[in-house]
């Protein structure tokens, strides 16, 4: 089977297949505010709201989960932005601002460059709150595309293409 073809495949049965389970999940509406006087105000404290974020606030931001990458396949900062066209100096607000938030076709394109695994580029997604969720094309295909080790931007824009979605770069 031709690898285009296998991206269909995959498109269709994991669309198919991601639909089907939200059809199954029922609605829960959970209630956090209730009215008093036509004002809503919140039934949790503020101390506890605090606790719980210092306890569950995850520290592996996305910079560090992206150097970390780096490092462990043993590139230079000026290998990974060149090789998909990342302007130099958005690289370096990256590096230079753990608090920089790069928007996820950024992402996906130092994930390409990396060549990461499908867990990787999920972890380097999610550690800046970005996901490749089953059910957009665009999405499944760029999931497809990690998975099956497709580096090359210009095959993985080509399926874009054909699929009517966003190309990157």
């Amino acid at each position: 089977m031709n690898i285009k073809n296998k991206l269909d495949e995959y498109i269709t049965s994991n669309v198919n297949s991601f639909n089907q389970v939200l059809g199954s999940v029922p609605f829960f509406e959970k209630k956090l505010f209730k009215k008093n006087n036509q004002r809503a105000e919140c039934c949790c404290e503020e101390s506890s709201i605090d606790s719980y974020i210092n306890q569950n606030k995850d520290n592996n931001t996305f910079q560090l989960k992206l150097f970390e990458y780096i490092d462990k396949k043993g590139l230079k900062d000026s290998d990974v932005y060149n090789k998909v066209n990342i302007d130099r100096r958005l690289f370096s607000k990256i590096r230079s601002n753990k608090e920089y938030h790069p928007s996820k076709e950024t992402i996906i394109l130092l994930g390409i460059s990396l060549e990461l695994t499908e867990n990787e580029i999920e972890e380097l997604l999610a550690s800046a709150s970005y996901s490749l969720p089953k059910n957009m094309v665009f999405d499944l295909i760029i999931r497809f595309c990690f998975k099956e080790r497709i580096y090359d931007l210009n095959q993985i824009n080509e399926f874009l293409y054909e699929h009517n979605c966003k190309t990157l770069n």
